[in-house]
């Protein structure tokens, strides 16, 4: 298995696809294998690389906090390994963040960005979330905790949509019987690097193009959050998806698939 040792730890990455390389960077408690249904898209035009995040999948889960600086290292340690600058990164939720990061600290690795349902910091509202999510974590069974990310996720459309909401109940099956949940330490870990990110001051320095999107009815990540970041970095471009959740990427996924390939070849 493709595994490194970056910044102190062990991080696991796959590559697929051919053509200019697209870093593919997940959000809390997901591994990068959830990126699935878009990298059947876009694989077919870039070098697409996926990596588990510290603290989840077959990444090393030491004990945190963590900071989205460092987790920013461990993909500028991947890239390096690769032999890797100037690459495309898609970053979706606590993804954007790390993203973020990543341009601002190591500006000559990053060519472009799209930041997903993003945050430039929290408020105390988004910061008891994520508290929240890890109170819960220790509390509920699996199946149950994974019912109360995609009440955070998803919009009140797609539990009205029957095809969709059966493959919720599909998601809650597959987190009973995952013989690799996510531990809590991780989930500790990776709820405290997005409490406590604060990049809104620096982010006039990213001068990469930036495509920012976000959901219209995101509970989560509310859409305040996704315009500050748009308006705070000098050559980006916001977007916003009606009556979608932080989920807007899977709720609109026929849009969004060519709508991210095609940005991507054009910057």
């Amino acid at each position: 298995m493709p595994t490194i040792k970056t910044n102190g730890i062990n991080l696991y990455y796959e590559e697929s696809g051919q053509g200019e390389p697209l870093l593919l960077i997940m959000g809390i408690t997901a591994p990068g294998a959830v990126w699935e249904k878009h990298l059947e898209h876009w694989q077919q035009s870039f070098r697409c690389i996926i990596v588990d995040n510290r603290g989840v999948g077959l990444s090393d889960k030491p004990a945190g906090p963590y900071t989205s600086a460092q987790m920013a290292d461990d993909c500028a340690g991947l890239l390096a390994h690769l032999g890797l600058e100037k690459v495309r990164v898609a970053g979706v939720s606590m993804g954007s963040i790390i993203a973020q990061e990543l341009a601002f600290r190591h500006p000559h690795l990053v060519k472009s960005m799209v930041l997903m349902c993003p945050w430039a910091r929290c408020d105390n509202t988004a910061k008891d979330i994520f508290k929240h999510m890890v109170d819960i974590k220790a509390r509920l069974r699996p199946e149950e905790f994974s019912r109360y990310i995609q009440l955070l996720i998803f919009s009140k459309a797609s539990f009205d949509d029957e095809e969709t909401y059966k493959g919720m109940l599909e998601d809650r099956k597959n987190a009973k019987n995952d013989t690799n949940p996510q531990p809590l330490i991780g989930l500790e870990g990776q709820a405290a690097a997005c409490m406590n990110h604060d990049l809104l001051e620096h982010l006039h320095r990213i001068k990469q193009p930036v495509l920012v999107i976000g959901g219209e009815e995101d509970k989560f990540t509310p859409l305040w959050m996704t315009k500050e970041v748009a308006g705070a970095i000098p050559n980006a471009t916001l977007h916003t998806y009606p009556g979608s959740g932080h989920a807007f990427h899977w709720e609109n996924i026929e849009d969004f698939n060519p709508r991210i390939k095609q940005w991507f070849i054009t910057h």
